[in-house]
């Protein structure tokens, strides 16, 4: 890239016409760009590029242990015990452990049937399971609708309770540990919790259940989700990629080494002795599944993850529905680690390298340092580099360990390697709010305990949606327009024409590319679109 002057911010094409507001914003320029732009900007670089080589490490460490796994096949049927639970003459179903299913729900008008006609679906012995709906609703018309769904599942014989609260303290951490404190949930040694849209096939506690009953040491069985709509649209292709990498190499490699990982929050069965003596559900952040996941570990409890079980539940399908979900998903570990990072550095029952992979891996790689590093330096770092050439960014940084990083996230989703491009752009653009929210929960501040329960059309919605927008179409630009999204997508776009006038490291590629994902985003033209009647 031409070095600009040291004496004027435009090139000297622009001399002529440059106007006197021009020409005192490149005094001011000048009077700030040697002592404090450049060394902030050295200083930039340098962190992101040691941010860099962490993430990098990560994937790298991940990927390895993932294809040793696979090698030598060391699954969880062969690293502990599993046999079918049978049916004994003696003892009669008594001889299947009691098992609690609980489904939290908050108006969920489109998807409710679904969650408990599937839960009702198990196959497990009739007097051995029991099904708690915690509706904390609060349309009246919807309320009265799950409980006659209820009540409909009740006359068949299924032992189904309808449970709500008047309040809503919690929210769904609430919801499950008011769940726990009925008389008839002593009498239970496993909970499993489905949320609203999750639809377990019949055979999910027979795939499940055995391991803790063979295993006392196992605290926690998580399961795969399925995506029923994943060819929605190109967003929620987008979230496909993302999360079957979480669920294939990330969970996968947590469970073969050090039997920790995340709670997903739904489509787990918890060992209830193991979940009580965790100190049961609290709502301190907006992850009270990882919380309690977390401090589980911290007790000795060891996790499974069974990646061949797969629950079907539903991407969300609209942009707000998902940004308010990355909101808290981001928000909720960064306040959760700020939370308990002592607590798990002082712990004395697990050893120090469980220690260090919950603290440094878990934590501050995977849920602080991949979201600033994403939108700090693709989107502000080297974009500025163009506008200040006396800073330069090593190609192995800006291009080699970007691609690695890359190609690694992308074995998670193989069907979906010829979008790589469109992710690279959408997540980068999505790590604005991840970065937003990950400061949030560090710092405390403002929205960290926000919950706004994430969006599902259903199908039925969105048949009639389809329907309704083709006769018409509406929508109130004040709901479309993104500001941080539009602002940031202008100064990519300056930053790519500068670039393409005066630049020869060819960044205006991608810093087009990357301002055109910015605009759309900024526009609300991403996702499914559900339109005003």
């Amino acid at each position: 890239m031409d070095r600009l002057s040291t004496t004027t911010l435009l090139p000297e094409t622009f001399q002529g016409t440059r106007d006197d507001v021009t020409e005192q914003i490149g005094v001011i320029w000048q009077q700030i760009k040697a002592p404090v732009i450049v060394p902030l900007l050295r200083l930039s670089v340098f962190l992101c590029l040691v941010m860099s080589v962490m993430l990098l490490a990560e994937k790298v460490y991940l990927a390895i242990v993932i294809v040793l796994v696979k090698l030598f096949g060391r699954g969880p049927h062969k690293r502990y015990r599993f046999e079918p639970i049978r049916d004994d003459l003696e003892l009669g179903n008594s001889a299947y452990p009691m098992v609690l299913i609980q489904i939290p729900m908050y108006n969920e008008r489109e998807v409710y049937q679904l969650s408990i006609g599937a839960a009702c679906g198990l196959s497990w012995p009739s007097d051995r399971i029991i099904i708690q709906v915690l509706d904390d609703s609060t349309d009246p018309v919807i309320k009265d609708l799950v409980q006659l769904e209820c009540d409909r599942w009740a006359s068949k014989g299924i032992n189904i309770k309808y449970e709500i609260r008047d309040n809503r303290h919690g929210y769904k951490a609430g919801a499950l540990k008011e769940g726990m404190k009925h008389e008839y949930v002593k009498d239970c040694d496993y909970v499993v919790i489905f949320d609203a849209d999750f639809q377990p096939e019949p055979d999910f506690l027979w795939r499940t259940i055995p391991f803790l009953v063979h295993n006392p040491e196992i605290g926690l069985v998580q399961t795969r989700w399925k995506f029923v709509n994943a060819d929605e649209c190109l967003m929620t292709r987008m979230q496909e990629m993302s999360l079957d990498y979480h669920f294939t190499v990330e969970q996968e490699v947590g469970s073969s080494t050090y039997a920790f990982f995340g709670f997903n929050g739904t489509a787990g069965v918890w060992r209830i002795s193991a979940l009580n003596e965790a100190g049961g559900w609290k709502d301190r952040t907006t992850v009270e599944d990882m919380d309690l996941a977390v401090r589980a570990s911290l007790k000795g409890w060891k996790f499974v993850f069974l990646g061949d079980v797969r629950v079907k539940n539903e991407l969300p399908s609209t942009l707000n529905a998902y940004r308010y979900q990355q909101h808290r998903w981001s928000c909720g570990p960064a306040n959760l680690f700020r939370k308990m990072f002592k607590e798990i550095a002082t712990n004395k029952k697990v050893n120090l390298w469980k220690k260090i992979h919950v603290i440094y891996s878990f934590f501050f790689v995977r849920k602080v340092v991949a979201h600033i590093v994403t939108f700090v330096f693709y989107c502000v770092v080297i974009p500025t580099t163009v506008l200040v050439p006396e800073v330069q960014i090593p190609k192995w940084g800006a291009v080699y360990i970007p691609s690695m990083i890359t190609l690694l996230n992308a074995v998670g989703t193989l069907r979906s390697l010829h979008l790589l491009v469109f992710w690279i752009c959408f997540e980068n653009v999505m790590s604005l709010h991840r970065t937003k929210a990950t400061f949030i929960g560090l710092l405390e501040a403002g929205r960290v305990n926000e919950w706004v329960v994430t969006e599902k059309l259903g199908e039925g919605l969105k048949t009639k949606t389809a329907a309704k927008s083709t006769k018409k179409f509406r929508f109130r630009i004040g709901e479309r327009l993104h500001l941080l999204e539009l602002g940031t997508g202008a100064y990519l776009f300056f930053c790519g024409c500068y670039d393409l006038a005066f630049g020869n490291n060819h960044y205006f590629i991608y810093l087009f590319l990357q301002a055109f994902a910015f605009f759309t985003v900024g526009v609300g033209y991403v996702g499914t679109i559900v339109p005003h009647a």
